[in-house]
């Protein structure tokens, strides 16, 4: 498993983050103070609040540099 930080500030990037994550066949997992929701679930996604970093838990044996990759625009340093 790896854990990063993503920012979802608006409604465009997170439709775009649940469209670039569904292409893989692994569990991602949103963290949320107390929270944990299913990271491909538009709808858990706003759920959660938004408005600062939240952690993506990775549950991938493999591709692991292309998730990297393709999460790099959400990523917060």
């Amino acid at each position: 498993m790896k854990t990063v930080k993503i920012s979802l500030s608006s409604i465009d990037r997170v439709k775009s983050f649940v469209n670039d994550i569904n292409r893989f066949d692994c569990d991602f997992d949103l963290v949320s103070g107390r929270y944990i929701i299913d990271a491909k679930s538009i709808m858990g996604i706003f759920s959660l609040d938004l408005s600062k970093p939240i952690t993506l838990n990775i549950h991938a044996d493999k591709n692991v540099d292309e998730i990297m990759e393709i999460l790099q625009p959400y990523l917060v340093n």
